[in-house]
């Protein structure tokens, strides 16, 4: 490391303690509390566990695709040998590392809807597929062979799967390089990037068709997959963002500085662009064509209580950011950045929420105690879960063969 082993501890570890675990905790706690009262206290009777499963859905997909992008951005950086980034791998180590646990909790989420008729009963009511019964729906009897329990849960569990298996495998080359030093590990973690960016890229439309799009399932779009995409990234992106900062404030990643986080911005202002570029095509061409079966998606949305939160979307995920982060000096203030993170967290949290709530809940949605507690919750389960990870190992790949470009990376 020549000089810089005199100025930075590559052996430091975080120490999760204090304040960050006792919020983490009381963050699930609240969590629990809001599922209790979503299933058992909420005064809209009749529809209490749909509601509360259309919200465990919706941070169960959300606390997935956050984990999910911690890989995805692992990968990516393999592939592309950057170089800039080799000081600040660990953070998306951590996500990555969770990811298997947030397939579990989504698999069961899923599961548990599904069995009990609350989540996807648009294609899983009785006889619907069934000539000749009261239920039978040709389009939806068309769309049997794939949209099926079995096969869909069988869908869910390979994808969540693999993604898992490369997630742990790319962290642990990076452990093992720390142990064993040559090109060995960096070399494998080349190669299974590569093969992981190809079966990801072409499986994530179909995993959020399925996981979020079949809760409508007369309505189809094939930019839906990238939509899906663009608002994973975004918010993976934010995450760990966030977190090097945060490390940062709290005295960690000292050779993390301002061109990290400049870079790090720059992502978030492109692909905030890219997000609101696929959300504006998919609208604007279902829009233009004038298709009953595929307006009937934007008409839900501008029912008279969902109308505001369509706009608000918009506002916050890209007019927001781009005028924000528009500048140099923006994307290298860590209050800025942390600023426009947060807000971006929760502008997602409304995207994924435009997309679940108008099919599972229509008119009959409030907004309230349980939408607010579970998403608590799950950011406190994601915190609690990703820090833990954080700590077991070094902050930094000292190993790592770029690392000497990171900690002099200047733009």
């Amino acid at each position: 490391m020549g000089t810089h082993s005199h100025t930075h501890n590559f052996n430091e570890q975080f120490e999760f303690s204090g304040k960050a675990k006792t919020w983490s905790l009381i963050a699930i706690a609240i969590g629990v509390l809001a599922i209790v009262y979503g299933f058992f206290l909420d005064p809209h009777v009749e529809h209490r566990a749909e509601r509360t499963f259309s919200n465990l859905l919706l941070m169960g997909y959300y606390f997935t695709c956050v984990c999910a992008a911690g890989a995805f951005f692992l990968a990516l950086q393999f592939v592309a040998q950057a170089g800039w980034s080799a000081g600040l791998l660990r953070v998306p180590q951590a996500f990555a590392r969770v990811l298997p646990i947030a397939s579990v909790v989504l698999i069961i989420i899923i599961a548990a809807g599904l069995l009990s008729h609350n989540l996807y009963h648009h294609w899983t009511l009785e006889g619907i597929a069934e000539e000749g019964h009261p239920n039978y729906d040709h389009l939806i009897a068309g769309k049997a062979g794939y949209l099926n329990i079995p096969f869909f849960l069988a869908r869910q569990v390979i994808f969540l799967g693999i993604y898992s298996i490369f997630a742990i495998a790319l962290a642990r080359f990076s452990y093992n390089e720390d142990l064993e030093g040559g090109l060995n590990s960096y070399n494998k973690s080349f190669k299974y990037s590569a093969i992981f960016l190809v079966i990801f890229g072409f499986t994530t439309p179909i995993w959020s068709f399925d996981t979020i799009m079949s809760l409508e399932a007369h309505w189809f779009s094939t930019m839906f997959g990238w939509y899906n995409f663009a608002a994973m990234w975004v918010s993976g992106l934010c995450a760990i963002t966030l977190t090097i900062i945060l490390l940062k404030k709290s005295g960690y990643l000292t050779w993390v500085n301002e061109n990290h986080l400049h870079d790090l911005g720059k992502f978030i202002f492109a692909f905030s662009i890219f997000w609101t570029y696929v959300w504006f095509a998919q609208f604007l061409l279902i829009w233009y064509a004038n298709i009953p079966e595929e307006t009937v998606y934007f008409y839900k949305r501008w029912e008279p209580s969902y109308k505001p939160w369509f706009w608000i979307n918009i506002a916050i995920n890209f007019l927001a950011p781009v005028l924000i982060l528009m500048t140099r000096d923006a994307k290298r203030k860590t209050a800025v950045l942390t600023f426009v993170c947060i807000m971006l967290l929760c502008g997602h949290w409304l995207d994924y929420y435009m997309m679940i709530m108008p099919g599972t809940m229509e008119e009959n949605h409030t907004f309230g105690i349980t939408e607010v507690g579970i998403a608590l919750g799950f950011a406190g389960l994601f915190s609690f879960l990703m820090l833990t990870q954080l700590a077991k190992k070094p902050l930094v790949a000292r190993n790592h063969p770029f690392l000497e470009e990171s900690l002099h990376h200047h733009i």
